[in-house]
């Protein structure tokens, strides 16, 4: 069984994450979801540098659920990019649904004023 998850996770991620390449103007946002922490990051494909990153691990928020963190994650992110003068990103969710956490964080971005 779990065989089978990996191999259908492993189809999703190339499907969503095959067409995706980022730019200096336009970079893509990666998500990266353990079972206590999420992580985000803005990558330039083309000279293939991370250009900003956030994670969940640096909040010093207190009796929030994980899909709040999420979100201010998101606002984090948003912020550096705001910061280096990005306003377009592509969001890459990777071999994750879009729903729950994944979901709150791209929701995130878009409340700090990134267009994903």
């Amino acid at each position: 069984m779990k065989n089978k998850l990996l191999a259908q996770r492993a189809r999703r991620k190339k499907r969503v994450s095959s067409n995706m390449h980022g730019t200096a103007e336009r970079p893509r946002v990666s998500v990266y979801r353990s079972n206590k922490y999420i992580y985000a990051q803005a990558i330039d494909d083309d000279a293939a540098k991370t250009l900003v990153s956030a994670d969940s691990r640096t909040l010093k928020e207190s009796k929030t659920t994980k899909s709040e963190v999420a979100a201010l994650v998101g606002k984090s992110l948003a912020e550096k990019l705001t910061i280096q003068k990005v306003t377009i990103a592509i969001f890459d969710r990777g071999s994750y649904l879009y729903k729950g956490r994944v979901k709150a964080l791209a929701e995130g971005i878009r409340a700090g004023g990134i267009t994903v």
